[in-house]
């Protein structure tokens, strides 16, 4: 049996080694980041145990200590990071008094995809949606923008259609997509990863 060896991505999971700062990628989602004093704690609230798992152990890779409890939503769990010095700069790039915001450099690629898609992508009847956070509307244009540098223009669906979210059809873009965002992690169920 031949293997055949995958070309790499420029912006893919195997780029570059996993930062805190790839946790952007939950802020362009759902997540939410709080600071205190010279420190941040980055948190979102997930659907899905597989989510908790492959969660904690993406923050743990970053050198991060997660934590996860349930909701007061009935099904859904917490996750977050304690505060840390490590996420101080991503608490103040994103945060315009408590407001969330994207900064201004704001990109996405393979790592920060991977967590968003972790924490609230799921395929859908008509290709695969990261949801967005229902309080971010001043975010979504940069976010969607941010996603079409990285080949992926997607749809931004209203609540009415399932969201906020985008979502990502045609199979070019889902190849795509799985591309940067790698592997499924073992706790992820097959038909919930991308590809």
């Amino acid at each position: 049996m031949s293997l055949t060896p995958r070309q790499l991505s420029l912006f893919g999971v195997e780029a570059r080694e996993p930062t805190p700062g790839d946790l952007a990628g939950l802020l362009a989602g759902p997540g939410q980041v709080v600071r205190m004093g010279g420190t941040a704690r980055v948190s979102v609230v997930v659907d899905a145990a597989w989510r908790v798992h492959v969660l904690a152990a993406e923050l743990t890779r970053r050198g991060l200590a997660p934590t996860w409890s349930p909701t007061e939503v009935d099904g859904h769990l917490g996750v977050r990071t304690s505060y840390s010095t490590a996420l101080a700069t991503l608490g103040v790039a994103w945060l315009r008094g408590a407001v969330k915001r994207p900064p201004p450099d704001f990109f996405l690629d393979g790592r920060r995809l991977r967590l968003w898609v972790a924490a609230a992508g799921a395929p859908d009847e008509s290709g695969f949606a990261l949801k967005l956070g229902a309080n971010d509307e001043g975010q979504w244009d940069q976010v969607g923008a941010a996603l079409a540098a990285v080949g992926l223009p997607a749809a931004l669906l209203g609540p009415r259609a399932g969201g906020p979210a985008y979502r990502v059809t045609g199979r070019r873009r889902l190849a795509r997509l799985a591309e940067l965002v790698g592997d499924r992690p073992p706790p992820a169920p097959q038909e919930c990863w991308p590809g």
